[in-house]
């Protein structure tokens, strides 16, 4: 049954500066300047990438309305993370962990479905990510992608 929620806004993506600090992509060879794009990235989030993504990912999740309030609640949908790795010339993203103070006896999530939670944070990451790679960067155009300098 999809997930049925208000669309959430956008990651404001004020990730680590550090590639290697993202699961998705590789590490990247050489030091890039810091120039992760992901001020472009949040304006094509803002401009209909987020909601379509999230729509989609929404669609499929198997996170319940309860979970998803405790999620988007703890900051969780905010701290998402995305980026251009010039290297693979591909949208990295980081998904944020269940803190400790959400799991276990005091928290909403019991041990057995933190798990769940991060990999349903997971998907709307990769969700997102592709949806931008997919549908909102043209790689053949000068606006965005292969073209940047």
């Amino acid at each position: 049954m999809p997930l049925d929620v208000e669309v959430p806004d956008p990651p404001a993506l004020h990730g680590p500066q550090d590639p290697g600090d993202y699961d998705a992509v590789d590490e990247l060879d050489e030091e890039t300047g810091g120039n992760y794009r992901r001020e472009e990235l949040a304006a094509l989030l803002d401009q209909g990438a987020w909601e379509t993504a999230f729509t989609e990912w929404a669609e499929h999740t198997y996170l319940t309305a309860a979970q998803f309030r405790v999620v988007r609640d703890a900051g969780l949908i905010e701290d998402i993370d995305l980026y251009w790795n010039p290297d693979d010339e591909d949208v990295g993203f980081r998904a944020p962990s269940v803190p400790d103070g959400l799991a276990g006896a005091d928290g909403p999530f019991d041990r057995n479905n933190v798990g769940d939670v991060e990999e349903a944070l997971d998907e709307l990451g990769r969700t997102v990510s592709e949806s931008l790679e997919n549908d909102y960067i043209h790689r053949d155009g000068d606006e965005f992608g292969y073209d940047w300098e």
